[in-house]
């Protein structure tokens, strides 16, 4: 089975947010598959950096994945908001400019939705963004806590991820390679 032409594709935009854990997990899944049926893919992460995770690593192997990872880390630990703004907005114009280039089937804004949570980017800005530039048969993926009401409204499906329980906060069990990074 090839691959649907995009004139014959209906594009989807999904939200996965919440504070529960797998928001970027799954949709590293999509990423994933999508690349496996041929599909180019853009990863964007707005809060990791120089962090090497599994999932990078997994898709050097994909030549239909381009990957950028620009963030300043986790900004909930900022010493200069101001600097956090500057990463996020710049990051932000690449979004932009990857979606309008048209060259990807799957584009994956990962993490964005935090910087609609602490006012970086507006939820409007983005939500008109998508409802004016995204193509039909583009498939977007937002994923971040606190995502915005108008993010969450031009979305097509939106999945709340609800935390129950956390080896960290429960344990102190600490980030463990290969399940979270």
């Amino acid at each position: 089975m090839a691959i649907k032409r995009r004139e014959h594709r209906q594009g989807v935009t999904l939200v996965h947010t919440g504070d529960g854990k797998g928001k970027s997990s799954s949709a590293f899944g999509m990423v994933f598959r999508a690349a496996a049926w041929g599909m180019n893919v853009c990863v964007i992460q707005f809060i990791k950096g120089k962090w090497k995770t599994g999932e990078q690593k997994a898709a050097e192997k994909f030549d239909n994945i381009e990957w950028h990872a620009l963030g300043d880390g986790f900004t909930w630990d900022t010493k200069n908001p101001e600097q956090d703004i500057k990463t996020s907005r710049e990051i932000w114009d690449l979004c932009k400019e990857k979606v309008r280039s048209h060259q990807y089937d799957l584009i994956l804004f990962d993490e964005i939705n935090y910087c609609t949570g602490y006012g970086w980017i507006s939820g409007e800005e983005i939500a008109a963004f998508i409802r004016e530039k995204k193509p039909s048969w583009m498939h977007l993926v937002l994923t971040g806590r606190n995502a915005a009401e108008e993010v969450i409204e031009v979305a097509d499906t939106v999945t709340e991820m609800r935390m129950i329980k956390h080896a960290f906060k429960e344990k102190g069990i600490k980030a463990q390679q290969g399940v979270e990074f």
